[in-house]
Parts: structure tokens; sequence; C-alpha cells
């Protein structure tokens, strides 16, 4: 039965290759690269005129790679689409083995907030129809003994790139468990926060940040020299990993190669410009960092973390995000993002939700084994994170466990 879906599936591929090669020789052209290296003139050049999102830039996702991907077995598949007009569009993928089967999916995919593809600004004019250009595509790195997939797993995709519609959408999609966050900006941090804000709250926020001061003078502070930055970003990861424990989650930065991405994100010279890392502190403690990323006119809130002591009972996260918000502002930035994540912090302050996406299907038999519960278990996570009853009772129980397992291996 298996053999037989196998040989199936592949008939498909070789016939979708067949029927669309007019459509290949005569208007368009498909190059797949896997050395980063090799990209790098074509991406940096059509990225500082495409459509993208900053998760897309060669700096990101190449840093990436670096620090993680070569260390995962992550295999680069850079696909270039090109018609009579030039590069159509940049499609950043990648293949990996796993226990059963080859993934393909985006480059980066799962410490990129969004993921998808670099875009001419005429796209959506110059590519009729994306489903017949993904066939082929998927025939290209099916042909391909490097890339060949067994399944495709695509996540966390936005419905525009830029100001255009995300033509992965068109594969058929099913919504991401969580959601995206997002503000415009204005011109001034007072009117700003007092759009936002009820006079209610802001007195309440001016009385915690006084509070915050009976402890020392509170101060915002950019980290410039790279010695402040790698500080900085030690005790984010510290005070992060406390809380991964609490909440019951594993700690993102054991991962292999996390923490040196983070840290050669932020004071590489080739992204210095894309990172910012500061915190704030109250008297001498750190009560409060966080790591974003500069881009476009857009502030992205990516990582955060807070000093869980006595410091904690004033917010101090809280007084942060504010100074960050001021920070934005008075940098001339339009937009602040606070990428993905419902915490109900986002909503208060948010104008826009970015509602995201998966795509994920079988391309062989093996692939089928692993999708069809896959698909079913994130229909199942979207359901309990947007019930917010069901949720609170998933989060009470993970964060249990995860204190019973802190406590356990406390004693051990």
């Amino acid at each position: 039965m298996a053999n037989a879906v196998h040989a199936r599936v592949d008939a498909g591929f070789r016939a979708a290759a067949d029927a669309s090669k007019a459509f290949t020789t005569t208007r368009i052209r498909l190059t797949v690269e896997d050395d980063l290296g090799a990209a790098e003139h074509d991406w940096r050049a059509f990225e500082a005129q495409a459509d993208l999102t900053v998760f897309q830039t060669f700096d990101w996702l190449s840093t990436w790679q670096r620090h993680i991907g070569s260390l995962t077995g992550v295999r680069p598949a850079i696909v270039v689409v090109r018609d009579a007009a030039g590069i159509l569009c940049l499609l950043p993928l990648a293949t990996q083995d796993g226990t059963f089967m080859r993934e393909l999916s985006f480059l980066g995919s799962d410490l990129c907030d969004y993921n998808g593809p670099l875009l001419a600004r005429d796209f959506t004019q110059r590519c009729e129809n994306f489903s017949d250009l993904w066939i082929e595509l998927a025939a290209l790195l099916q042909n391909d003994p490097r890339h060949r997939f067994d399944a495709v797993r695509f996540s966390k995709m936005p419905a525009m790139i830029g100001v255009q519609a995300n033509p992965m959408l068109a594969l058929g999609v099913v919504a991401h468990p969580s959601g995206a966050y997002a503000t415009r900006l204005g011109s001034d941090w007072e009117t700003f926060y007092s759009a936002k804000r009820s006079s209610t709250t802001r007195r309440r926020d001016r009385s915690k940040r006084k509070r915050l001061g009976e402890f020392g003078a509170v101060e915002f502070v950019n980290a410039e020299r790279v010695d402040d930055i790698y500080a900085g970003l030690d005790l984010l990861m510290q005070q992060k990993a406390r809380l991964f424990a609490r909440m019951g989650v594993g700690n993102l930065f054991a991962k292999p190669g996390h923490a040196t991405f983070y840290r050669a994100l932020a004071s590489d010279p080739l992204t210095r410009d894309l990172a910012h890392v500061s915190r704030l502190d109250v008297g001498a403690t750190p009560a409060a960092i966080n790591l974003g990323l500069i881009w476009r006119g857009c502030y992205y809130h990516l990582l955060a973390s807070y000093d869980d002591g006595e410091r904690s009972r004033f917010g101090p996260g809280a007084a942060h995000l504010h100074d960050l918000l001021r920070f934005a502002i008075e940098r001339g930035l339009s937009a602040f993002d606070f990428t993905v994540g419902d915490e109900p912090y986002k909503r208060d302050w948010c104008d826009s939700e970015i509602v995201l996406y998966d795509h994920i299907a079988a391309a062989r038999w093996r692939g089928a084994i692993v999708v069809l519960p896959l698909i079913a278990a994130l229909r199942l996570k979207r359901w309990i994170k947007q019930t917010p009853v069901l949720w609170r009772i998933f989060y009470a129980a993970r964060s249990w466990l995860g204190a019973l397992t802190s406590r356990r291996d406390g004693r051990s």
C-alpha cells in the first residue's frame, strides 16, 4: 500500500513537471542555490527593492544558518525566480532530515516570527498564477537529490508581504495557533501615550514607576559596547530561562547555536545596525532587558525579560516598554511590531492584528505519516489558544507541571 502511494505521488510530480515545461521555458527561469555566499549578491540587490519582512533579509538568515542551521543539518535551498524583467521572487527555503522524513520549510523558520518570500514590487502584475509556478518549483526540488523532500511545512506566513497579498497562501493554509500585533506610531510620545492609555491607567503607570524609583534611579540605557551587549543578552537569557521553567516550556536558548546566534546578531558589525539591545536600570540593577530589530522604519520587539525579584511588583517590564515606544518615536520610526504571541498587553497597544497561516502537505508517503497528525494537533492548539477558558486551564496546568519539574530538578 505504501509503495503504491509513493508511486502515485512521484508520478504526480513528474506529470506536473511535464505539464508546466512550456510555462518555464517561455516565461520563467528557476535556479536553486544551496550556498548562501553564492546567492548573496543577487539576494542583497533584490531585497533592497523588494517587498519582504526583516526575517527574510540576508543578514538575518545568513547569521541564522552560520550559527544554527550548520549545526543542525539544515540545507539551504534558495530558489530565485526570474522572468524577462529580472528577479520576480526569491524563496529562502531549506530541507532538513528528521527521524522519519525530510521536510521542506523556510530557512530559519523557527526563529523567524514571519516567514515568506521576497517579492518584486510588481510581482502581482508579473505573476499570473502562483500555483502553476509552485508546481514547477516543487518538481525542480524533487528532481535534485540534495533537496528532495517528503513533506512541506511552511509556518507563520502573514497574509500580506509589504503591500502585496502573500502568494504562498494560494497553496492552501490553516490558521497558525498564534497571531501577531503591531501599532502605528505618532510623532510625539505623550500624544501617542494619551491616545492608547486611559487617564486612570496613566496615573497607575506613574505610580508604579515612582515606586520603582524607591529602589534607585530609573534609567533607560542603550547597550552600545560589545561587552555591554553580551552582558545584557546573557542576563536576558538567564531571566527568560527561569520564566520558561515556570511556564513548563523548553529553554529556547539551550538549543544548539541559539544563544550564539543572538549574541552574533547584536554584536557583528554587519548586523549591529539591525539589532538593538536596551535595558531599564533601577539603581545598579538591570530590571528589564530587550532585544529588538530596527528595519525600514519599524521597531520589532523580539525578546524581552525582567527581573523577577522584589522590583517585579512594580512593573519594570511595562516601564521598559514605555521607554522603548518613546525611543522608537523619537528615532522617527513609523511602526512598532510586537511580533508573534497573544499576550494581553499587546492588544492594549496595537491597532492591527496580523493573522498568520501555515501550509502543511505531504509529498511522499513518509510525509503523510507525520503530516496528518500534525495538522490535527495545530488545529487543536489554535482552538485552545483562541478559547480563553481553555487557554487559562492549559496555561495553569503547564505552569504547575513546570514548577513541579523545577523543584524536582532542584532537589536532585
